[in-house]
C-alpha cells in the first residue's frame, strides 16, 4: 500500500467480461485504485466511487490529500476507477486495433460505453461493498455514466453527486452539437477580446500553416485545422491564458518554435476511445450519428475567417486519417458512425421515479454540456435537486479545491434517503 501525503492508495484489479451478457466470454481487466485518509485506513468507512469525464479518460492519479479528493477522504473510502478501455484497465490503443479487422474492431468498441462501465462497477461492488450500496461523484461524461447507473441498478446507489454532468436523456448528437458550437464561438470571441493582439498572431501563425508542410514532433502533419482544436480546452477556466502564452511563444526565427510544435501536438493528440466513440455516447436508437459535429460544422470555422475560430470538443473524420495513432480505427469509426442498432442508455421512467439521492452542479457557461439540456433533465429526474453557478467553468469540480464537493454533499443530505 504505498502512502501518499496524507493518503494511502491500494490497487485493486478485477477481471470483468468485455460482454456482459455472455459472463463465460473473453474478459478483461479493470484498474480500481482504492485512496483512504492515512489516519482512517482501519476506519469503517462508506465507499465514494469516481467516475471520471472523457469518455476515454482514466482515472485522475492521486498525488495527495488535497482537492476534492481531500475532501473526500474526509468521510470516504474512494474508488478511483479506470474505466474499462483507459489507463489500467486492458486499455484500447493503436495497437488493439492492428489485431482486429475494421468491422471485428467496431464491434470490440461498442462493449466501451456507459452501460458496460455501469455493469463493471456493480461487479466490483459485490465484492468490495457487498450488499451495500455506494455513493458516485461523477464528473463531465461521469455524470451521463451516473444517470446509465440509475437506469440500470439504482439498487446499488445510496447517493450520487454529479459535476457539470447532465446529459439530455434523448437527445441526439446533431442536438447535442447544434447547441455547442454557438457556445464555442462565444468562447473564443472572449478570448479574443481579452487578448486581441491575438487576432494577429493566430491569423500569422494559420498563413504559415497553409503556405508550407509543418511536420509534428511525431511525423503528423501540422494543418490548420489541426491547429484549430487548441480550443478545445476554452471551456477550462485557465486555459484562455495557456492559450494566450502557448501564441505568444510561438516562434523562433521565423520558424514554428519547437517546444511550440510539441506543445501543439500533445494539446490536440486525442485518445482513441475519446475520438472513436465520443458521438456514440448519443446513440441510443436507429439514427446513426453519421459524423454529427462535421456535417453541422458552420462554415464560419473553416479556417479562413478572420478572426480564426478555433474548435471545441468535436470529432472529425479527418482526424483519423492525419494523426498516426489513430489511423488503425478509421474504417471500425466509420462503421460506428452509420450503425443503426444503438441500445438506450437511460430509462427514462424509471429515472422519473427515481428515490436516490442525487444533487447536481450544473455550470451556466459550460461550453462541453448545454446547461439548457441539463436543467431540462433535472426536471424529468425524481429526488434530483440543481445547483446552478456560474462561478466556475468545466473543471470546477476540479478548481474549486473541495468547495464545491461540499455543497453538493449538503445539497444529497437535504434530500429524501432512497
Amino acid at each position: 500500500m504505498p502512502r501518499l501525503p496524507g493518503l494511502v492508495v491500494t490497487d485493486h484489479v478485477f477481471t470483468v467480461p468485455l460482454d456482459h451478457s455472455q459472463p463465460d466470454g473473453p474478459t478483461i481487466e479493470v484498474l480500481a485504485r482504492e485512496a483512504v485518509a492515512a489516519t482512517k485506513v482501519d476506519a469503517d468507512l462508506p465507499w465514494l466511487v469516481y467516475l471520471q469525464g472523457g469518455p476515454g479518460g482514466a482515472s485522475p492519479r492521486p498525488m495527495s490529500a488535497s482537492g476534492w479528493l481531500g475532501r473526500a477522504t474526509q468521510d470516504y473510502r474512494v474508488l478511483l476507477l479506470d474505466q474499462r478501455g483507459t489507463g489500467r484497465s486492458t486499455p484500447v490503443t493503436a495497437r488493439t486495433a492492428s489485431r482486429l479487422a475494421p468491422a471485428d474492431l467496431a464491434a470490440y468498441l461498442r462493449h466501451f460505453r456507459a452501460d458496460s462501465i455501469v455493469r463493471d462497477a456493480e461487479l466490483i461492488r459485490a465484492q468490495l461493498s457487498p450488499d451495500k450500496p455506494w455513493t458516485t461523484l461523477g464528473t463531465s461524461y461521469g455524470g451521463f455514466i451516473t444517470l446509465t447507473y440509475l437506469s440500470l441498478a439504482p439498487e446499488g446507489l445510496k447517493t450520487c453527486l454529479i459535476m457539470g454532468g447532465l446529459p439530455g436523456l434523448d437527445t441526439t448528437a446533431d442536438d447535442v452539437y447544434s447547441r455547442t458550437y454557438p457556445r464555442v464561438r462565444a468562447k473564443v470571441e472572449t478570448y479574443y477580446q481579452r487578448y486581441p493582439e491575438d487576432v494577429e498572431r493566430v491569423r500569422r501563425i494559420a498563413d504559415h500553416l497553409r503556405d508550407n508542410d509543418v511536420r509534428l514532433p511525431d511525423g503528423d502533419p501540422l494543418t490548420v485545422r489541426r491547429f484549430q482544436l487548441l480550443g478545445l480546452g476554452l471551456g477550462m477556466g485557465d486555459h484562455a491564458e495557456t492559450l494566450h502564452w502557448l501564441i505568444d511563444e510561438a516562434w523562433d526565427d521565423g520558424e514554428l518554435a519547437a517546444d511550440f510544435l510539441y506543445s501543439v501536438m500533445n494539446r490536440t493528440l486525442l485518445n482513441p476511445i475519446f475520438t472513436v466513440l465520443h458521438e456514440s455516447i448519443y446513440g441510443q436508437d436507429e439514427r446513426p450519428t453519421n459524423w454529427s459535429a462535421s456535417r453541422l460544422r458552420p462554415s464560419e470555422f473553416d479556417g479562413d475567417g478572420s478572426p480564426l475560430l478555433f474548435t471545441g470538443e468535436m470529432i472529425y473524420p479527418w482526424m483519423l486519417e492525419e494523426t498516426a495513432l489513430l489511423r488503425p480505427f478509421k474504417e471500425a469509426a466509420d462503421l460506428l458512425a452509420t450503425a443503426t442498432d444503438w441500445t438506450p442508455l437511460y430509462d427514462v421512467p424509471r429515472l422519473q421515479a427515481n428515490r436516490v439521492p442525487v444533487a447536481a452542479a450544473v455550470w451556466h457557461d459550460d461550453m462541453y454540456v448545454d446547461a439548457g439540456l441539463s436543467l431540462e433533465t433535472a426536471a424529468r429526474i425524481g429526488n434530483l435537486k440543481a445547483w446552478v453557478t456560474n462561478e466556475w467553468e468545466h473543471d470546477g469540480g476540479r478548481a474549486s479545491g473541495g468547495s464545491v464537493l461540499d455543497r453538493l454533499l449538503a445539497i444529497a443530505a437535504d434530500l429524501p434517503p432512497a
